[in-house]
């Protein structure tokens, strides 16, 4: 049976790690932040904690994970 037949349901886990815009853009946050930050330096940890968006190849199968957003 296909997957899209019945209710559409929001699968939780990407609903906790993504963030859809009023425009339609995919927000993600980095990797890398969460330990070994002695050893870089503070503009990259800056950095590393700004949002970014999710690339257009990800943008299809994050969506279809968030069939409300």
């Amino acid at each position: 049976m296909a997957r899209t037949a019945g209710k559409a349901k929001t699968r939780k886990a990407v609903a906790k790690r993504f963030k859809v815009t009023g425009t339609g853009k995919v927000l993600r946050r980095k990797q890398g932040k969460r330990h070994l930050l002695q050893n870089k330096n503070r503009k990259r940890k800056r950095n590393l904690g700004k949002a970014t968006l999710v690339s257009d190849a990800d943008i299809k199968n994050v969506k279809e994970n968030l069939p409300f957003a």
